[in-house]
């Protein structure tokens, strides 16, 4: 079988974390700080806050902003739920604009009309690995006094005109398994300003900065050192992923250009894409992704419900009309990159998408 994702952890990881569990310090310690410091230097931002998960950095992200009740943040419907979530967490409202129909991230000309007296940041998701139109939204959200939170949980290193994303407001991270990097579980926050900086700390630890002295109200949303650890080794190993996820994206973009019924992935001008995922639109998805199951071949659909469909926001009254989100939805399909793959990989995915689509 090929799978849609696989992690990658070798002997480098495993005598990582075996020299922190024999250190003594498991808890968030030296480790956690070397790695915010490398990954500070890795985005080009100031300062980083490791957390315990991605869902966590855009919660204490929006936090330590000071978004809360009454707000609103614009965001996009067409990603995992943990984005419109965090926004919710901090009593906040998600308002969320349709995307665009190519890199299927947030449509900047669709923002304006949304905005509000009660508007207070903007959440673009980085969505597959692909930056959003940077530019355009950091226009917005200076002409209107607005924060921008970066989703970058799919992102790693992705490029906006030369500058990596988490760089252009405050960032947040994933290092989730099935991630570009991962510490098995955990998250960023990047940002550089200051102040920005020592609020999420806060917020991570019980809104503590001298231990036993609560300053505000926080959480225990800490990274451990033996995550810290995995996640040094596997920052070190980064760039190698990338270039092995890109080197595949291409050969699939070759061998699916021209093929009836299927729209291979488009990067835009200006941007690295990093492919977190693979995903094309499909005109018979579901039957393609059952006929590649039946091959060996792994695919996913992300995401088949986009949020404001979800029953949950249903029950909390949400009833937009976003059909760009709700078409894709209906077509996406994730085809294997990941940097396990061999080239033989590759192109059984592309010549069993062929054959499918030949019989169809």
């Amino acid at each position: 079988m090929i799978p849609i994702a696989k992690p990658l952890l070798g002997k480098e990881e495993i005598d990582a974390v075996t020299k922190v569990l024999s250190s003594g310090m498991i808890a968030q310690g030296p480790k956690v700080e070397e790695f915010e410091l490398a990954f500070s230097g890795y985005t080009g931002c100031e300062y980083s806050v490791a957390v315990n998960s991605g869902t966590a950095a855009l919660h204490i992200a929006l936090l330590a902003h000071g978004i809360g009740k009454g707000d609103e943040v614009i965001t996009s419907p067409f990603t995992f739920i943990a984005t419109a979530n965090s926004i919710l967490y901090t009593g906040a409202k998600p308002v969320f604009v349709d995307i665009e129909s190519d890199t299927y991230n947030i449509d900047p000309d669709r923002i304006q009309e949304k905005i509000t007296s009660k508007t207070k940041a903007i959440m673009p998701v980085h969505l597959y690995g692909q930056s959003a139109d940077m530019k355009a939204i950091m226009e917005i959200a200076e002409d209107r006094k607005l924060v921008v939170i970066e989703d970058a949980c799919q992102s790693h290193g992705a490029e906006y005109l030369g500058k990596k994303v988490g760089s252009f407001g405050t960032g947040g991270f994933s290092f989730y398994p099935t991630k570009n990097m991962t510490t098995s579980e955990g998250g960023m926050i990047t940002t550089s300003d200051r102040e920005i900086a020592e609020k999420a700390k806060m917020i991570r630890a019980h809104g503590s900065k001298i231990r036993y002295l609560h300053e505000m109200l926080g959480f225990n949303l800490r990274m451990t050192d033996i995550a810290a650890a995995i996640g040094l080794v596997q920052l070190e190993k980064l760039d190698g992923f990338t270039a092995a996820r890109q080197k595949n994206a291409a050969m699939l973009s070759a061998g699916l250009k021209g093929i009836s019924g299927i729209v291979p992935v488009i990067t835009k001008p200006g941007r690295t894409h990093v492919f977190h995922q693979y995903t094309i639109r499909a005109e018979k998805r579901d039957e393609l992704a059952d006929f590649l199951k039946e091959k060996g071949i792994g695919t996913g659909v992300h995401y088949p419900v986009p949020i404001h469909k979800q029953p949950y926001y249903k029950e909390l009254g949400y009833r937009d009309s976003l059909p760009v989100s709700e078409k894709a939805a209906e077509e996406v399909l994730s085809l294997p990159v990941h940097p396990a793959l061999s080239e033989d990989d590759v192109q059984k995915i592309i010549r069993e998408v062929k054959e499918f689509c030949a019989k169809a």
